[in-house]
């Protein structure tokens, strides 16, 4: 049971991490730009929403799971 309830945490943290993006450094003198659309941002939005609802899906699953054994 312990170790069902690792892996899920495990996993769960894994996936979550594997959401964060590292942003490449700043040229010096950037260019100006635009705004991402608003449509743009709740895309963006919707994306991250539906994959921490995933993980959290997944480790519920995973914990359930272990609590049945």
């Amino acid at each position: 049971m312990n170790k069902s309830i690792l892996m899920a945490t495990l996993i769960a943290a894994v996936a979550l991490t594997a959401c964060g993006k590292k942003e490449e450094a700043a040229p010096a003198a950037p260019a100006p730009m635009a705004a991402p659309a608003a449509a743009e941002v709740a895309a963006a939005a919707s994306q991250v929403a539906a994959g921490a609802s995933e993980v959290a899906g997944m480790a519920a699953a995973a914990a359930s799971e272990a609590a049945s054994k």
